[in-house]
């Protein structure tokens, strides 16, 4: 059954993108210099993939390993049968160990959980979901042990949705910050855990309509009259990273008629309109050049102006070839644990084969 609504769900997308028109229809050819870069970057993560299925960075280990997980399953390849299967399914039972199943944090071994993880290990576990046939997960050579032992897909992104919705309730920003328990917010972790939340959604998890709509209300109150989102605090001076997240949520969420959408769109168009990229680490780590900008304004420019995210995205390759390693890594902001992942999720807009790239 799991089987026969993957393909239903391919089929879907196939007939959706059809309806977008030529410039996004499924199964546009790749260019050649995309596919070099993204199999250079795939090589070096199957390289660095550690025994327990994990990768491991200075930050941590869930959202590097969430990120590197939706790398595979944006390439293309049959996840089942193709020939990224084993890390694969590595990937997911690092992630379901790294669960806690009293309380569904994904992360936070050591005692500190990050929202940050768990969103992106969220995200990770939603794509996945429907079109990894987990069946035998636990049963494979070497799978055995874990604090995951013998959970499913479904049920760790039930688990985990369900920490996610008790954070926000405690929260009254209607946003999400670092630690589950704090009452504060900023966009940047909201937007981690918020696309999580989407896409479990998407996927066919239950997730109650309040927490999505107090989240896009905080995304609301932090929109400024130019159409910056702001970071935390307030509306507006926010980055270009913060509003591509800003227009992302929006436009995943399905509310591209609120005046904020609107506005942030136009700020983000206008930033993006010459296609330029701006050098690696301008700004910092979340600022024009880092990995973590790159990730998120190129869904957000697919998702709001598909004219403008095809001029970036051809700098953006441009730019790629001259950074890209020798062994397939990218360093920019975070460490190559964490920038190739992120850079080639940017990427995989191209390939347009997850759901969160879908238009």
């Amino acid at each position: 059954m799991r089987l026969i609504l993957s393909a239903l769900v391919v089929l879907l997308a196939v007939a959706a993108a059809r309806a977008e028109g030529p410039l996004v229809k499924y199964g546009d050819p790749v260019p050649r210099d995309v596919r070099e870069i993204y199999d250079a970057g795939i090589r070096y993560l199957l390289k660095t993939q550690d025994a327990s299925g994990a990768w491991k960075s200075q930050y941590g280990i869930p959202a590097p390993t969430g990120m590197a997980l939706m790398v595979l399953l944006a390439s293309g390849e049959d996840p089942n049968f193709g020939p990224y299967r084993t890390p694969i399914r590595r990937a997911i039972r690092a992630l379901l160990n790294e669960q806690d199943s009293a309380v569904g944090y994904i992360g936070g071994a050591d005692g500190n959980p990050s929202m940050y993880h768990h969103g992106f290990a969220m995200l990770a576990l939603a794509e996945a979901y429907g079109v990894v046939d987990d069946r035998g997960l636990w049963s494979e050579p070497g799978a055995q042990g874990g604090k995951g032992q013998g959970r499913s897909i479904g049920k760790a992104l039930e688990l985990a949705v369900r920490a996610a919705v008790t954070a926000n309730k405690k929260n009254p920003t209607g946003g999400w910050h670092y630690g589950p328990e704090m009452t504060s917010a900023d966009t940047s972790v909201s937007g981690a855990v918020l696309m999580g939340l989407l896409a479990a959604r998407n996927s066919g998890i239950e997730v109650p309509d309040e927490t999505i709509d107090r989240a896009i209300k905080y995304y609301g109150s932090m929109t400024g009259g130019n159409g910056s989102v702001g970071y935390s605090g307030g509306p507006g001076h926010g980055t270009e990273a913060t509003t591509s997240i800003g227009v992302l949520v929006f436009s995943i969420a399905r509310r591209q008629a609120l005046p904020q959408y609107k506005a942030a769109k136009t700020y983000l168009e206008k930033a993006s309109g010459g296609g330029a990229v701006a050098a690696a680490g301008q700004m910092g780590v979340r600022g024009p050049g880092s990995s973590y900008e790159h990730y998120y304004r190129a869904q957000a420019l697919f998702q709001c102006d598909v004219s403008i995210w095809e001029k970036w995205n051809t700098s953006f390759i441009k730019t790629l070839k001259s950074q890209q390693a020798k062994d397939g890594s990218v360093t920019l902001s975070y460490g190559a644990e964490v920038d190739t992942p992120l850079t080639l999720l940017a990427m995989a807009v191209n390939y347009k084969f997850l759901p969160v790239y879908e238009r």
